[in-house]
């Protein structure tokens, strides 16, 4: 029987992309792997015993009672056992006499840098938590961080963690207006800041921006403020204070108290397209057992030997939880980057790989495609044997780019973790582990051991092997959200009203003929042509894997004739000049012969660059805007908000169909 036009509006994702490559783990890496295949069937058997034998990883200084109090949606991990995260990230390591390990190699985008010791970050977390008290900040008052990539935004936050006051840290780009609305929404007493950091080869201000945000907000008491960039600042005596002036002069020692395992580490905004940010609330014993030990495993860390790079900002929850918390509490050595990947040149990222010996790397698909724009000559040219294990975060990574990274970067030799997760997730949930699994380029393969995630339809039943639907998670985990900040109705809506009993993040994803699990971004970014629901992110993909193309995003735009029409925007590889008529005709083709006639796009635009937000995402909303002759929504969070001018110019003369 003809599927009835309601039917095909609820059919659920196409399943277009096939994919055949497989990499074996290395076999001196499996053999010597921290965890084993056994560990899937070991979580399996006993899930909650599994993470119990997890948070014993850490140092409480009581137990827990129950390991989980789930009341749905709203979970407690660990409840009656008390522990403090700073202690559990420095302290026990210093005393377990590590305190001459390095915590943090910091490079600053100047060419400055800093090595800061586990014993010297126990002291300065100690003095800053003591300058915070003097302040006047106590346990549960909320600290805004608003800060550029330097070791005082870890120091602050750990010593918020130490004090048991949760902070709420803000990406150092984000407006005035943005920083002020999360104060109002957190009433934070205290705000953390500099006079300004390195973006680009230049100073780039901070202070006035908080300045402006607090000017009318009574409830911040003081602005802690770090020297960074020697800029002029306007002060207000009484509010504003030096970190020079009262960090400094502190005593290195500070009695850290244990607290509930369920107390506030922090508070984290999620924007939404249209309503007020979200307030993602994370508290502290389950977060901290999860986010240790998926650092642990699934980078495959030995702390004694690795030096590991997270190449984001601490500003998102990739910062908090693979900058921060995850790596300090598992007593590794990192890298801090303060600034952008070109500069002072395009092979900075790989000069810091060389200098540093970095043996693990985790970034963005987005930065990988760039180097992909940049050429493979520019890796080329630094020595990254040292490099491991290799790990992607933030949105799908398309094959192509997954397999340039492998080969480019990793030699052809390191594994690539491709995870998936949230802010909301707090931790990795679905990943390959680097001694397990035969990687697939593009896949997020199985959910980690303890993580009881699936892939379901519109009536959230399990959906088979090569089937495509929503992404879940059937069971509660440690490091997920607790709610948001002061809204819980809102909570109950936005994450757990579309299915009964299961958590669902708003992503599509696909289960392969293999039964692994495939991402396919937002389901917001779904589009229906001619009844098929098309992933942006297989259309994206079949369009990267062309030899010209680095970068594209997709959008579905009114059609009078399909219901919705594909639209392209592409970034071409350096050695591919101008593009042109043919061009365009031969990626239309090229995406109609790798998924099928369907998925070929009515119109491709090929830009200069596409529209990001500071953390790297593609706003496809804006494309959408744009594709349909709209007003351009809020532009507040774009790296370069011009780039939605130059497109918007150049759509009307975009090929389309013949």
């Amino acid at each position: 029987m003809a599927d009835t036009p309601q039917d095909q509006g609820q059919e659920t994702l196409s399943n277009l992309l096939q994919e055949s490559r497989k990499f074996s783990p290395p076999p001196e890496l499996a053999a010597d792997a921290n965890v084993k295949a056994d560990a899937y069937d070991t979580a399996a058997a006993d899930r909650l015993g599994f993470w119990e034998d997890k948070a014993r990883r850490l140092q409480w200084e009581r137990g827990w009672d129950n390991v989980l109090d789930w009341n749905p949606p709203f979970a407690q991990w660990f409840t009656g056992g008390t522990l403090n995260a700073a202690v559990n990230c420095v302290d026990r390591h210093v005393a377990a006499g590590l305190g001459d390990r390095v915590a943090y190699y910091w490079e600053g985008e100047p060419g400055d840098s800093r090595t800061i010791t586990y014993a010297d970050l126990k002291d300065m977390v100690c003095q800053t938590a003591n300058a915070l008290l003097e302040l006047g900040v106590g346990k549960g008052d909320r600290v805004a961080v608003y800060m550029p990539m330097i070791p005082e935004t870890v120091i602050t936050m750990l010593a918020c963690a130490r004090i048991g006051a949760p902070h709420m840290v803000v990406f150092g780009g984000f407006s005035a207006d943005a920083l002020g609305s999360r104060l109002d929404d957190c009433q934070a007493k205290a705000v953390v800041t500099a006079d300004g950091g390195y973006r680009r080869g230049n100073p780039s201000s901070l202070k006035p921006a908080v300045d402006e945000a607090v000017r009318n907000r009574s409830f911040v008491e003081h602005v802690l403020t770090v020297r960074r960039t020697g800029q002029e600042v306007d002060w207000t005596e009484g509010r504003d204070v030096w970190w020079h002036d009262v960090v400094d002069r502190q005593s290195t020692e500070h009695t850290a108290e244990a607290h509930d395992a369920e107390h506030p580490l922090y508070i984290m905004y999620t924007s939404g397209t249209t309503a007020k940010p979200k307030g993602i609330l994370h508290t502290t014993g389950g977060y901290l057992t999860q986010v240790a030990y998926t650092h642990w495993a699934v980078f495959d860390l030995k702390p004694e030997t690795d030096v590991f790079w997270t190449a984001a900002d601490i500003g998102w929850v990739t910062g908090h939880s693979y900058i921060v918390y995850g790596p300090l509490a598992n007593g590794a050595t990192s890298v801090m980057y303060e600034g952008t990947p070109d500069t002072p040149h395009k092979g900075r990222f790989w000069e810091i790989v060389q200098k540093y010996g970095v043996t693990i790397a985790y970034m963005a698909p987005t930065a990988i495609r760039t180097f992909m724009k940049w050429g493979e000559d520019i890796p080329a040219q630094f020595d990254l044997s040292s490099l491991r294990v290799l790990g992607s975060v933030g949105e799908p990574i398309n094959p192509e780019a997954y397999t340039w990274y492998r080969k480019n970067i990793g030699g052809d030799r390191t594994p690539i973790v491709d995870t998936w997760w949230q802010t909301e997730t707090g931790a990795i949930m679905v990943s390959p582990l680097p001694g397990v699994t035969e990687g697939k380029p593009g896949a997020a393969m199985r959910p980690l051991p303890g993580i009881a995630a699936d892939v379901v339809d519109e009536e959230g039943v399990s959906v088979p092997n090569g089937g495509g639907g929503f992404i879940v998670v059937r069971e509660p985990w440690p490091s997920m959200l607790r709610g948001i900040w002061g809204d819980p109705e809102r909570y109950k809506k936005t994450y757990w009203s579309r299915f009964e009993g299961l958590y669902f993040p708003g992503d599509g994803a696909k289960r392969d003929e293999d039964g692994d699990i495939w991402l396919l971004g937002r389901v917001d970014d779904v589009m229906l042509v001619s009844g098929h629901n098309i992933s942006t992110t297989e259309v994206e993909s079949a369009l990267v894997s062309h030899s010209n193309v680095a970068e594209a995003a997709v959008t579905g735009a009114s059609d009078p004739v399909t219901g919705q029409g594909i639209v392209a925007f592409v970034i071409l590889r350096g050695e591919a000049g101008e593009g042109g008529d043919a061009l365009v005709k031969e990626l239309r083709d090229h995406v109609a012969a790798s998924l099928g006639p369907i998925a070929k796009p009515r119109q491709i635009m090929i830009v200069p660059e596409l529209p990001k937000t500071r953390s790297g995402k593609i706003m496809r909303r804006l494309l959408r805007d744009v594709a349909e002759n709209r007003q351009l929504g809020d532009v507040s969070t774009l790296t370069d908000s011009s780039v939605m001018d130059i497109i918007a110019e150049k759509l009307p003369s975009a090929a389309s169909d013949e």
